[in-house]
C-alpha cells in the first residue's frame, strides 16, 4: 500500500465501506470484514503514516475482542466522516 498519511488511509477505508454498503453487507459483516482487514494489514503491511504505526501497535497488543472493538471504532469513525 502506498498510503503516506492518515487522511489517505481514512479515504481508503471510506471507499471500502461505501462499496460494502452498496454490496448489501450488514453492519456486522462490515465490522467483521474490518477485523479481517486489520489482521491482514498488521501481518503484511509496514505502515507509512505515524497514526497507522500506532494502530498497528494497538492491534498487536490487543486480544481478539480488543481487535474487533478497534475495527468497530474505525468503521464508526469513517461512517461519521462520511456523513459530514
Amino acid at each position: 500500500m502506498d498510503i503516506k498519511t492518515f487522511d489517505q488511509w481514512i479515504n481508503t477505508l471510506s471507499t471500502a465501506l461505501t462499496a460494502g454498503h452498496k454490496a448489501g453487507l450488514s453492519s456486522t459483516q462490515i465490522q467483521n470484514s474490518a477485523k479481517i482487514l486489520g489482521d491482514y494489514l498488521a501481518s503484511n503491511v509496514v505502515p507509512d503514516a505515524p497514526e497507522n504505526k500506532l494502530l498497528k501497535e494497538l492491534w498487536e497488543h490487543g486480544n481478539d475482542q480488543e481487535r474487533q472493538s478497534l475495527a468497530n471504532m474505525m468503521v464508526k469513525m469513517v461512517e461519521a466522516k462520511n456523513k459530514n
